[in-house]
């Protein structure tokens, strides 16, 4: 059989696996956590909305149109043999997957904290995971596979135009079709990193002790690190720690007793207007001038 038709038989028979796998999680862990949620006696329904994200959409979309569609393409074969224009037609409803993608390390944490929160959660969702249809996996290796799907699908649709031949009827769509897919993974892709961002950001307003803008998810951390504050009067330095954002610069003093904050903010300065000049001391070397609305600092790096 000629290899581009192993490769679309593959498609097909992996969404199989792969619809089956979403009915798991959403007809059974979603449906039963959810009506168990609802008596008050495990966890709160938030928890497990958040946890299962938007999970239901995701399975409706694969159950009702894409494996059907997929099904269809495979038993018309053999007098119009192409995919490319399915997946060019489906691709755009996989943007989907960037909500769940970014959240999927929240799911996990969240799963953690309740199994330990809430002994009748956890009882369930073992009981559920006892069953043969969950093949001794637990929920979060199963939560695992939406991740995973956008980037199999990259390369099988790899493989699938690198197999056909050069006057294949299919060509030009799938070709258009491997361009959905990968703009779609990019999407799933910046997702997570605009994930890891604000997350990063966190951390730092936590470090800093801050309840105000630091987590405005426009501003971007861009360096942080020790300095030393150089003083003119008494020609002596001491240990700072700057923070550089896209908008400000935090110049802080580490905190001797490290209890919550690890710095303290001692100034802000805007980075618009900010002027940075190098200086030739002999007596402190690798200094330099630091300018701005607010004031100027003399510091000195390693």
């Amino acid at each position: 059989e000629p290899e581009e038709k192993k490769i679309a038989l593959e498609l097909l028979e992996t969404e199989q696996a792969y619809v089956s796998r979403l009915h798991l999680l959403d007809q059974v862990f979603y449906t039963e956590l959810m009506k168990e949620a609802k008596t008050g006696k495990t966890v709160p329904e938030e928890v497990v909305k958040m946890i299962f994200s938007n999970i239901s959409s995701i399975y409706q979309f694969h159950a009702e149109f894409f494996l059907p569609e997929l099904r269809k393409t495979g038993e018309d074969w053999n007098h119009n043999p192409r995919i490319g224009d399915v997946i060019q037609k489906l691709a755009p409803f996989l943007k989907m997957y960037g909500e769940y993608v970014k959240n999927f390390d929240k799911a996990v944490e969240l799963i953690t904290a309740w199994s330990e929160k809430s002994p009748p959660f956890q009882e369930l969702i073992a009981d559920i995971q006892r069953r043969k249809v969950c093949a001794n996996l637990t929920l979060q290796h199963h939560m695992l596979e939406p991740v995973q799907r956008i980037p199999r699908y990259e390369l099988l649709l790899k493989d699938y135009v690198r197999k056909l031949p050069p006057q294949s009827p299919d060509r030009g769509d799938a070709e258009k079709a491997l361009e959905m897919i990968f703009m779609v993974a990019k999407h799933s892709n910046a997702a997570i990193a605009e994930m890891e961002r604000l997350q990063n950001l966190w951390v730092v307003y936590q470090r800093l002790g801050l309840e105000d803008d630091i987590v405005d998810p426009s501003n971007e951390l861009i360096k942080e690190g020790p300095i030393q504050k150089i003083s003119t009067r008494n020609n002596s330095t001491s240990e700072k720690y700057l923070f550089l954002f896209n908008n400000m610069l935090l110049y802080c003093v580490p905190k001797v007793i490290q209890v919550g904050a690890e710095f303290q903010v001692h100034l802000r300065m805007d980075v618009e207007g900010m002027k940075v000049r190098e200086l030739k001391d002999t007596e402190f070397p690798h200094t330099f001038l630091v300018s701005g609305k607010q004031r100027t600092l003399e510091l000195q790096a390693r």
